[in-house]
């Protein structure tokens, strides 16, 4: 059966090859929500993905690069990054990110 319901602390995190931390809330094969965690002057360096991502900005403020453009997001804000754009995230204070993901990155699940 799948999940549908998630509490806080039901998912531990985990870290990043790039010094930050995720945690896996819910997904299904055609949607994922994820968690991500930043210490201030963390980076989520560029990278690309054929997944179409979606992401909240929970807490604290972010340099959001998406193909070249580079704008700041604090808590409250949210931007999308269609397939295979290369894209990536600087915190400028610590902060959280909540990603949705279509469909779900497999690779978190390893």
């Amino acid at each position: 059966m799948t999940k549908i319901f998630a509490h806080a602390g039901d998912s531990a995190w985990t870290a990043t090859p790039d010094g930050n931390r995720r945690r896996v809330l819910l997904h299904t094969d055609e949607l994922m929500l994820v968690e991500f965690g930043f210490d201030a002057g963390g980076v989520g360096a560029l990278h690309s993905h054929p997944h179409v991502q979606a992401s909240y900005v929970a807490e604290g403020r972010f340099e959001v690069t998406i193909d070249g453009r580079t704008e700041i997001l604090a808590a409250g804000g949210s931007f999308i990054v269609p397939s295979g754009l290369l894209h990536g995230v600087k915190a400028l204070e610590a902060g959280r990110l909540v990603d949705s993901f279509t469909p779900h990155r497999a690779d978190f699940l390893a």
